[in-house]
This record gives structure tokens, sequence and C-alpha cells, in this order.
């Protein structure tokens, strides 16, 4: 590779800073940029109606003869989620291990891009070549299989990018993380490392996926005579194993429930990651065949989402499954922050039916604690700490680690989505500028038609209502023909509000009648005397500011 003194490598994030969800990193050498994980977030609560949030493209998009590929860690959600959508806008070609690169087909199947797209299986120890990179894959361990941290080689040095991992010495399903290689590459030099810091605030080890595999025998065990319902991730696919071998040792078939489990596990075996024992798996129409002691059901909605299956069970309107009292319900899984209060209202529910709701040791993290985080750092012994995947907390707890193993404060940079990182080995590195991120939002099938003057919009209706004054003008003289006809919702509730509608009425009669003395006949002035006068008396009365739209017909 030949290398040009003055040049350096640009370190761009490009979302999955200060967040967890939507991981996409920029990484740029001269003439040559390689795209790390494309992932989306799910919409916080102020974002009312919005189904997705994925990131803004637009970096790439101007400099679109740069980009060589993109190279997928692994295949949850906030890593390959917005594929779909930037690859309608710009077409690369997308690198991944086997079960990740069939979870993509999967969505590409739905978005009708198999044809157009081309996408490549990279097997662990494999490199490949993007203009001036060459991009190693190494074998970890997460909370789904084929996860990959990457060494990614560039003329100004090497940086290290863990992906989401956990170090598990004894996993379900195939090796255990491949350490011997980080410590190779660590001796190489290694300009940067950039480590996942989920977990950087817990101190110790991860457990390992095995020790969910005991506490379910147990439950097994100990509830023979009832049927169990288990919620956990639908990537999950070693949970989903350990569930699924549980069962079969106990004489039980097993049922999937959930849209997005029945996806992964149908790409997961087919693939060879998912070992099911014949008929042990039943379609969720024949658990009504069986007795309860002998069925499982494995289901999506450990979160406590609404549209999910557990939660539609919880809220007695899905279709096939009626909780019943004495039915074992387990959560597999741990409340992501934010979604701690729509976990516990599931729980809720499902206890008040009779069921018995287990929620403690039913789970591990896939992501690695303190000890582990270490242990990379030690192996690697990078010269630049770049912490990545968290929020602030954890991106700020992990810079703290970096300093306890010596690495200098000037070494360790807690970026932000934007930032443009630049290093080489020769002179220190630095933050030179920012270019445009943003999270762009997708509703129903429209991606970024919903931006933030119409998010505010609807949260002023959501706080306050609307409220619709449609009159009729006549064409030449501009007399008050019809109306005003005033039409509310959300606002309050019209029955009970007689008065205060036929005043609003009066308001609206008078502010019409100044416009008309004073000649006004342009509608948009004639519009905006009404919405301050009924703007101004609605407050004056309510102390609410509803939206006010009027309509002005002419005859």
């Amino acid at each position: 590779m030949k290398k040009n003194n003055n040049s350096k490598l640009k370190i761009i994030p490009l979302g999955g800073l200060e967040q967890i969800g939507m991981n996409i990193t920029a990484f740029e050498y001269e003439d040559s940029i390689v795209v790390v994980d494309c992932g989306l977030s799910f919409p916080e609560d102020d974002m009312l109606g919005i189904d997705l949030v994925i990131p803004d493209i637009t970096y790439l998009k101007d400099n679109i003869d740069k980009v060589k590929g993109f190279v997928i860690t692994h295949g949850h959600e906030d890593h390959i989620g917005a594929l779909p959508y930037v690859m309608k806008e710009i077409n690369i070609p997308i690198y991944a291990t086997k079960l990740t690169i069939g979870l993509i087909e999967n969505k590409f199947k739905e978005h009708n891009l198999l044809r157009s797209t081309k996408r490549k299986v990279i097997k662990h120890g494999q490199s490949i070549n993007l203009g001036c990179f060459r991009i190693e894959f190494i074998k970890t361990n997460h909370s789904i299989q084929d996860a990959s941290a990457l060494a990614i080689y560039s003329p100004a040095g090497i940086v290290v990018h863990t992906g989401d991992f956990k170090v598990d010495y004894t996993p379900v399903f195939g090796d255990a993380i491949d350490l011997q290689r980080f410590a190779e590459i660590g001796k190489k030099g290694v300009l940067a490392l950039m480590c996942d810091s989920t977990n950087a605030e817990r101190k110790g080890f991860t457990m390992s996926e095995r020790t969910v595999g005991k506490t379910f025998d147990n439950i097994f065990a100990e509830h023979k005579n009832t049927r169990i319902i288990i919620a956990t991730f639908a990537s999950n696919v070693d949970r989903v194993q350990q569930i699924i071998n549980s069962a079969y040792k106990y004489g039980r078939k097993v049922a999937v429930e959930g849209r997005s489990m029945v996806n992964v596990i149908g790409t997961a075996s087919e693939l060879g990651y998912l070992k099911i024992p014949d008929k042990t798996l039943i379609e969720i129409d024949q658990l009504r065949n069986y007795p309860d002691e002998k069925v499982t059901l494995i289901t999506t909605g450990s979160q406590g989402e609404s549209m999910a299956a557990l939660s539609r069970m919880a809220a007695s309107i899905h279709k096939k499954v009626t909780i019943k009292p004495n039915d074992t319900i387990i959560f597999s899984s741990n409340p992501i922050p934010g979604n701690e209060k729509a976990v516990s209202k599931v729980i809720n529910e499902l206890s008040m039916k009779g069921a018995d709701v287990i929620f403690q040791d039913a789970h591990v993290s896939g992501h690695a604690c303190q000890e582990e985080i270490k242990l990379i750092y030690s192996l690697v012994k990078p010269k630049y700490a770049i912490p990545v995947h968290g929020e602030y907390r954890h991106l700020k707890a992990q810079a703290g680690l970096a300093l306890d193993l010596g690495i200098p404060k000037e070494n360790v940079f807690i970026l932000q989505s934007g930032d443009v990182l630049e290093l080489n080995e020769e002179e220190p590195a630095k933050v030179t500028g920012k270019v445009r991120t943003g999270a762009i939002l997708v509703d129903g099938l429209g991606v970024g038609d919903v931006g933030n003057i119409v998010l505010r919009d609807r949260q002023h209706l959501a706080e306050d209502g609307i409220m619709i004054v449609v009159l009729t003008l006549e064409k030449r003289s501009s007399r008050l023909l019809a109306g005003p006809d005033i039409v509310s919702r959300g606002f309050v509730y019209v029955r009970e509000s007689e008065d205060l509608m036929d005043e609003a009425r009066i308001v609206v009669e008078d502010a019409i009648d100044v416009c008309l003395d004073k000649h006004i006949t342009d509608w948009g002035k004639i519009k905006n005397v009404i919405k301050d006068s009924l703007g101004e008396f609605l407050w004056k009365r309510t102390k609410r500011n509803p939206m006010i739209l009027p309509i002005i017909m002419e005859a």
C-alpha cells in the first residue's frame, strides 16, 4: 500500500453515538470510504406515529464515488436495520458473515432489493480489499451468532472495531472469541481501538450464555404441569436454541409467535445455526391439540412493545393465544433503558390474569463488562481509544477504563455523531470538522417526509387539539353567506361546552366584521385575524392553545 505522509485516516461516526442504536461509521482515506454497519433506532416517546429512525447519509451520497462497500459486524437491527432504506439511495456492495447476510436478505426480500444489490459472505479470518483498505473479520461472541470484530488496515495504521461483543469461553454454538487474533494484531501495533461500551459501567465479567440454559432447565423441571411461555429477543438465536433443548428434554412441543421471531428462526435453521429435533416445532394453530403441560411458546415482546405478540396476549387481543391462570411466563431479557414502564405494565397485566411471571436470572447480556473490555485493551494495546456503541455515560465509563489502563488522556476521544477525527502514526489525532448527520424518520411507507415541523404539529395536536372554523363568503361583495361553523377535536367535549362554543362563534363573527369593514378581501389576512382573535379568546378562557384552522369557501 502506498503511503502519503500527509494523508490521514478519517473516522466519521454518522450515527450510534449518544444513543443505543443507529450505528453507522465511515472510515475514509484519500479516495476510499468504507462504511461499518448501517442500523436503525426506534422512536423516542415524543416522535408521535413514527415507526423507525434511520441515519442521514448525505455525506455518503455527496462522496458516492469514494464509497467502496458496507461491512457489517452482526445481524441486529441497530446494525443492519437501515440497509434497505439506504440501498434504495446508494447501491453499494455489502460484506458480512453468513447468518448476517441471511438476515439482511430477509429484509431485502420484503423491499424487493434482492436482485439489485451485491452481497458477499465472508468467513471469520478472511480479509477483503476495499479501495486502499483491507478489512479482516475476527470471530467474537454476542447474543447473536456470527458476530465479528473488524481489523481495518489503512495506510495510516490499523484500527480495531470490536462490534458488539462479549467474551464467552463456553458459547452455545460455535467457537469462543478469537482472543489470539486480537493479541497478534496488537503485536503489529494498533493505531486505535473502537470498543463496545454498552456495559462499560458494569464491573466484572458477563456470564456465559450457557448459564441461562441451566436456569431454563430448572424452570422446566419445576413447572412440569403448566404451559410455559418465554419472551425473548427474536435475534437471540442461542437463547432460542437453549429453550428448544430444554423443551425437547422435558417432552414439550415448541411453537413460535411473532413475525420477527418466525423470520429469524427460519433463516437461522436453514443456515444451520439452530438445531431443532424432528417433530419438536409445531404451528401456533396446533397448540390446542396438545395439553398445556406439553407445550412451550417462544414469543416476541420482551420489551413491552405494544404491537408485539406478548403484549397483545396480555391485553387479550391476541387472535390465537389466551393467557390462562397457572401459565408460567418467563421474560428472558432485561428492559432496554427507557422500556421499563412498558415492561412492568405487561408484567402486571399478565399477573392479573393469574399467570406466574419469572424474570430473574433468565437472561445474560450480550455485551462485555469492565473486565472483558480491559482484556481487549490489554491484548490490542491501542495508541488511541475511541469508545463506541452507547449513550454518553457508557462512553465516558469506558474512557475511564482506558485512562486506568494507562492510555494518556489526550489519546482518548469521546466523539459525537458527525465529528471527523483525523489520525495517523506521526501527528496527534484531532477532531478537524463536522459533517451533516441526523435522524430520518420513517412513518409507514414515507421515508423522511415527516420532519421536525410535522412532528411539532403532531405534538401540538396531541397536547391541545384542533379547532376548525368554516365560513362561506360571497364572491364579489365578500359578504358572509354561511357560518362561521366551528368544529373541535381533542380540545373540549363539545356537548358540555356549548356556551364556550357559542362565544367562540361570536368572537369569529366579530373578527370577520372587522375585516369586512376595513375592506380586507385577502383571504390570508382574514384567516390570520380569525386565528389571532380566536386564539386569544380561547387562551383567556381555557389557558389552552389548540391549533386553529380557518377554512374559507366562496359562493
